[in-house]
């Protein structure tokens, strides 16, 4: 168990990135939070190694169609125990 913070930076507001972001989190059974800040995306992602890298992949790939990911920054955090799903938050 594994947990990151991503900050994405690009067209990733105002495109639905949080909500696709939360779909992809999803599908990797990922735990965590989204959230649009200043002029970027954040990410706090929890899980499997194997299951994080497939979803850091989708996810600075552009999580949504409109989206486009200029850049990215991906650093190793303290897993925290109180993440029971993953959400968008404001």
């Amino acid at each position: 168990m594994k947990q990151y913070v991503i900050k994405v930076y690009g067209r990733v507001q105002g495109v639905g990135f949080r909500y696709f972001t939360e779909r992809i989190a999803k599908q990797y059974r990922i735990v965590g939070t989204v959230a649009n800040v200043n002029d970027y995306v954040e990410v706090h992602a929890q899980g499997d190694v194997d299951e994080l890298e497939s979803f850091i992949k989708s996810v600075t790939n552009g999580a949504s169609p409109a989206s486009s990911v200029s850049s990215y920054t991906i650093d190793e955090e303290a897993v925290n125990h109180t993440f029971k799903n993953f959400r968008a938050i404001s």
